[in-house]
């Protein structure tokens, strides 16, 4: 019968325990690879079983036990009946151990794909993953998938655990080879860090002490590496930020902004600005309940006070006044579905950043992730489990950095406004309206006084239809009829802005959306001419179109959509780019390998297989004399 190590008084854990870092990390990997066995071992061989565990251990392997008349640690951590009855880990269980150098919370995630979003729940947290992999079985597609949701949560240290090393003879070919595996898969999601170490958690081979049964490896046992990987030097070198989580006001001659630092240092004498309003102030003092400090960095709760009376709430971010969060009520994210009724884009949802809470909208979902293959699919709706890109827009503009650069300020959950669950959860990755701290300068020669010189009333023209749609060919027709009217007027071709202001951009989704960003800033200054811009773009995503009409007044934005089925414009091909795209040449290309989202609302639809050119343009004419923009001859 094993005997329970002795233990040492809760108290005194508690006090070593706080003098110690804290080390958050996972264990994941495919199902039955041994991940509740392996954190059975941690806490076993750390001598956290008491004796009336270690009993009540014995009696459950008798029970549920798989490993014959041996005690089944994995039993330690599957708490659920459900999981011990079907031998699988279903709900995210928590464990605390700690050594002599440091302590850790470790999360044991589920293996299954219908159990995505615990994975993700216990990932979000984590500074490093313990990626099991059966050496009999090698790397599997659910190796491959908790490797990229690794990936996608941020975490950049992975221990590929290579268990049950013992049913293959031990055997050092077989290791390597999985190894290799594995490095050559992660190559393209970004770990900074990869430990491979050969192990047996039921036996105990290299997890706390080196194994005499493979000679041939002369690396860290896990317990070792755990102990001394550093995870925490981001945090504290990043640049400071500080959500306030409270107003901390308890008489009139104190006034103080409580919250919990997310990355950075701060110092009394700092000059810091409120990120949403563009407000400066110095840090006066850093308050703390056993006395003020000279410095508090990354992970530290804290009461900062300033030296001036700024307007501050809770949900503001504090930070440098040179190194500021991006402030927009619009970016774009990875989003993990973690609700039973679907996503659908249009649906309003409460979203929580840090300590700030805003009504938010999906308003694209541009493609949904097979986490199986990584592969990018079209989809309209995002079930459970479900992972996609999408576009957010929030109520009020709020303060984050993307998520690849500060978690704590990048990562979001959905809310469902009826019932107050989790929907989902997000990773920011950018901007799509990026924001300024700059105040506006007054003009005295305004938009109204330059249309008024030009006599006519300024407008955005925007054509959106698929390559060969025909929208280059009817915007010029377009342009030359307002040019003989005496309208002053811009093209703006997409095309012609690839050679210039766009020039640097490719074709990646994120680069489609910087480019139509760019190119709306400059029909809004076209606008603020008195001019009437005409825009000829792909577009394909209706939110950056939505985008563009936020830029300028109502009535002023005039979507027109091009209308031509992607097998006539195959057939047309005038640049022999569809046959490029097919052939597998051009990556990302609308129509073929990157979707193309219809107007829905568009102010008019040219269907260019009922009409010649000259008439189409002919109706937006029509149109612009309809809406005012032109005096009828």
């Amino acid at each position: 019968m094993i005997q329970a190590a002795p233990l040492a008084s809760t108290a005194a854990i508690a006090e070593s325990a706080s003098e110690k870092s804290l080390l958050r990390f996972i264990t994941c990997g495919s199902v039955d690879d041994g991940k509740s066995t392996l954190i059975g071992r941690l806490l076993y061989d750390t001598k956290l079983i008491f004796d009336d565990q270690l009993a009540a251990l014995e009696k459950d392997s008798k029970k549920y036990g798989t490993t014959g008349p041996a005690i089944d640690l994995a039993l330690l951590v599957d708490g659920l009946e459900a999981e011990r009855e079907q031998g699988i880990t279903i709900d995210v269980a928590y464990r605390y151990f700690a050594t002599a150098k440091r302590t850790f919370i470790v999360a044991d995630t589920p293996g299954h794909e219908q159990f995505t979003r615990n994975m993700a729940t216990g990932a979000s947290t984590a500074g490093l993953a313990i990626l099991l992999v059966d050496a009999r079985k090698g790397v599997l597609t659910q190796t491959k998938r908790h490797s990229f949701i690794c990936s996608l949560l941020g975490i950049k240290n992975i221990v590929v655990a290579v268990n049950k090393i013992d049913l293959v003879d031990y055997s050092h070919v077989v290791f390597a080879e999985i190894e290799q595996a594995y490095r050559e898969f992660a190559a393209p999601l970004g770990f900074e860090h990869i430990t491979s170490i050969p192990m047996s958690a039921l036996n105990g081979d290299n997890v706390s002490t080196l194994s005499e049964r493979m000679p041939w490896y002369n690396g860290p046992t896990l317990i070792e590496h755990l102990e001394e990987v550093d995870v925490d030097s981001d945090l504290t070198a990043g640049p400071f930020r500080f959500p306030v989580q409270w107003v901390n006001r308890p008489d009139l001659n104190f006034r103080g902004f409580s919250g919990s630092i997310a990355s950075g240092r701060v110092r009394p004498g700092d000059d810091i600005v409120v990120a949403s309003s563009g407000k400066t102030s110095k840090v006066t003092r850093i308050v703390t309940y056993d006395g003020d400090l000279p410095v508090a960095e990354a992970g530290d709760s804290v009461t900062i006070t300033l030296a001036d009376e700024v307007d501050i709430s809770r949900g503001d971010v504090l930070a440098p006044v040179a190194d500021r969060p991006e402030v927009a009520n619009q970016f774009s994210a990875k989003l993990i579905w973690m609700e039973e009724e679907r996503l659908f884009p249009g649906r309003s949802y409460l979203l929580k950043l840090a300590t700030r809470t805003v009504p938010a909208t999906v308003t694209a979902l541009k493609h949904k992730i097979d986490v199986n293959t990584l592969d990018e699919l079209a989809a309209k709706t995002l079930g459970l489990n479900e992972i996609a890109e999408v576009n957010i827009e929030t109520g009020t503009a709020i303060a984050f950095d993307p998520y690849s650069e500060n978690r704590d300020t990048g990562a979001f959950i959905l809310i469902d406004r009826e019932t107050n669950a989790t929907a989902g959860a997000g990773m920011i990755m950018h901007g799509l309206r990026r924001a300024t701290n700059i105040h506006r300068h007054h003009l005295s020669v305004d938009k109204e006084a330059r249309a008024r010189l030009k006599r006519q009333k300024p407008a955005v023209l925007w054509f959106t239809g698929l390559s060969g749609s025909g929208k280059s060919t009817i915007a010029d027709i377009v342009e030359k009829k307002l040019s003989v009217r005496g309208q002053h007027t811009m093209l703006l071709d997409g095309d012609n802005i690839r050679h210039g202001l766009s020039k640097d951009l490719g074709f990646t989704d994120a680069d489609r959306v910087e480019n139509i960003r760019r190119v709306g800033e400059v029909a809004k200054l076209f606008v603020e001419a008195g001019t009437l811009v005409i825009c000829c773009f792909i577009s394909p995503f209706e939110a950056e179109r939505s985008l563009v009409r936020g830029l300028v007044e109502d009535g002023e934005f005039i979507e027109v959509f091009v209308d031509t089925p992607v097998e006539l414009c195959i057939e047309r091909d005038p640049k022999g780019l569809y046959k490029r795209a097919i052939a597998g040449e051009i990556p990302n290309f609308t129509g073929v390998s990157s979707p193309y989202e219809r107007p829905e609302n568009a102010e008019l639809t040219l269907p260019t297989e009922e009409d010649t050119a000259e008439a189409l343009a002919d109706r937006v004419i029509a149109l612009l004399i309809e809406r005012g923009i032109l005096d009828a001859e």
